[in-house]
């Protein structure tokens, strides 16, 4: 596998993370998201690295309370300055072993200098 083009790591979904139906809020799924997006991009790039769009965001089951989810960030687009990151939220019941893309999103990231502007990818 190479590091530098995916990155992943996993999370449980607890009561503090989930709305009143018991299902993952969308801002948390979101903030799992980005945070995804920046450690493929900047494993990618290495150097430091901003979101400077999420593109669409396609919420395709709701990922429940208790269920482990497994986020997988790929780079797939290298500009100037700029990557597409591609993110998949897999969700998993731990005692059965079922696994399902829950969500899928898009995001920009873009490499920056010290003072935070554009700079070109090394």
């Amino acid at each position: 596998m190479d590091h530098a083009q995916e990155s992943r790591f996993v999370e449980m979904v607890f009561p503090e993370q989930a709305n009143h139906y018991g299902t993952l809020f969308g801002g948390t799924a979101l903030n799992l998201m980005g945070r995804a997006a920046f450690m493929a991009a900047t494993r990618h790039a290495r150097q430091p690295v901003v979101m400077a769009a999420s593109e669409r965001v396609d919420f395709r089951v709701p990922v429940t309370v208790g269920q482990l989810v497994e986020l997988v960030a790929r780079v797939e687009r290298v500009g100037r300055s700029s990557m597409s990151v591609a993110v998949d939220l897999f969700a998993e019941t731990l005692t059965t072993g079922e696994r399902v893309l829950a969500i899928h999103g898009g995001f920009t990231m873009v490499a920056v200098d010290a003072d935070g502007r554009p700079t070109p990818l090394s």
